[in-house]
């Protein structure tokens, strides 16, 4: 693989484009001061840029893979600090695991910086139009040309990273219509970006595609990528576990067949969270009335009652 965007070009960039640039802000998304997770010698897990953010060193050389990229206003601190704990003068490529802002923050500036930025086509699409969501008053603005992902793919891939290989496949309509996964297999790491979080209950986007079926698939896939060694860096929290994400099936599949039940009875969102579906796990997950709300939206554009 060749890797191309030094500490130089980067920190240009981020002068000539990040620091002047508005990207929209971000409902929902939160920040805290960035914090490192050694999961090797030469990989490590990024908390507190608005996302979990993987950054992995070339074996034997000084290239650097990010997967997810924060939130814009995080991005110097975090490229920064990617440099400094691995050493590395090059951010060759970076992955956007879907379109959410906060997962696409480091775009401007590496793609300014020369970078490969891979990701679905339809997050590609996405990053390309202004997205104003019903049920918020912020509006994401479209990203410019050099912003937006410059390789994209429709089913799987796999990329050379040095004497290794990175392999990346789509979840088709889970929490958004976009989401990847990508896989280190020799390290045995998986990000699994949006469709798995780990600090409370995920927002099911159906105004961009996903919908709560959706979810329960894409985490099937994940569940057939893995084994039992295997760390999984969800979109927010600590590093999960296969026996962590058949969990979270399972706790989702049960929530999917309670909204549909409802929807075939009649319900709207609102009787929908006043039947409390998600009564035994809010203990552990938050409140639950966006979770609940979005997802019983996401079926309407999928189930008929009584399908």
């Amino acid at each position: 693989m060749t890797f191309g965007v030094h500490r130089r070009e980067f920190l240009k960039a981020s002068v000539g484009g990040l620091v002047g640039a508005t990207l929209a802000p971000v409902a929902f998304a939160k920040s805290s001061p960035l914090s490192v997770t050694r999961l090797t010698d030469r990989m490590i897990m990024i908390s507190g840029a608005g996302a979990n953010v993987l950054a992995a060193r070339e074996p034997d050389g000084d290239g650097v893979v990010m997967v997810d990229g924060g939130l814009a206003e995080n991005s110097r601190a975090l490229i920064k600090l990617v440099h400094k704990t691995l050493g590395s003068r090059d951010i060759g490529v970076l992955f956007n695991t879907h379109w959410h802002h906060e997962h696409t923050g480091s775009n401007l500036a590496l793609g300014k910086a020369g970078a490969k930025i891979v990701a679905h086509e339809n997050t590609r699409l996405w990053l390309t139009t202004d997205i104003k969501r019903p049920w918020e008053t912020v509006k994401f603005e479209a990203y410019p040309k050099i912003a937006q992902p410059n390789q994209t793919f429709y089913a799987n891939g796999s990329m050379p990273f040095g004497d290794e290989e990175i392999q990346y496949g789509y979840m088709l309509q889970a929490h958004t219509d976009g989401d990847i996964f990508v896989f280190f297999p020799k390290e045995n790491v998986l990000v699994a970006g949006g469709v798995v979080s780990n600090d409370g209950w995920p927002l099911v986007d159906w105004w961009t595609g996903g919908w709560i079926n959706g979810l329960v698939d894409g985490l099937d896939l994940l569940i057939r990528v893995t084994n039992d060694e295997t760390r999984v860096i969800p979109a927010n929290g600590p590093i999960l576990s296969r026996a962590d994400l058949k969990a979270q099936h399972e706790m989702y599949r049960t929530i999917a067949g309670r909204l549909i039940g409802m929807l075939n009875k009649g319900f709207g969102p609102d009787e929908a969270v006043a039947a409390a579906p998600t009564k035994e796990y809010d203990a552990k997950w938050g409140d639950p009335k966006q979770f609940v709300t979005r997802a019983f939206e996401s079926l309407w554009g999928h189930m008929s009652p009584d399908a």
